[in-house]
């Protein structure tokens, strides 16, 4: 047994590379279909082109900014417990 056969499958370095390519595809056929939809839309900028994939990469980016900044708010010393 060589020892990319004995690691899990989803660690093999050809699986990881099949999969980011099957859900860039995936991604990119979503985005495409967004050409063939009639959005029916509450906002003006809810019918733009690919909304909900820029929304949610932006949305996705200020919970993890938000998160570090929390984490630096309440973060506390290795000896907070030593006390």
């Amino acid at each position: 047994m060589t020892e990319n056969e004995s690691k899990h499958w989803l660690l093999r370095p050809r699986t990881i590379r099949l999969l980011w390519i099957g859900f860039t595809v995936v991604l990119a056929l979503l985005v495409l279909a967004d050409m063939f939809i009639h959005p029916h839309t509450l906002f003006g900028v809810d019918g733009t082109f690919g909304f909900y994939a820029w929304y949610g990469l932006l949305t996705c980016a200020a919970m993890v900014l938000f998160a570090k900044a929390l984490g630096l708010l309440l973060k506390r010393p290795d000896t907070y417990y030593d006390d």
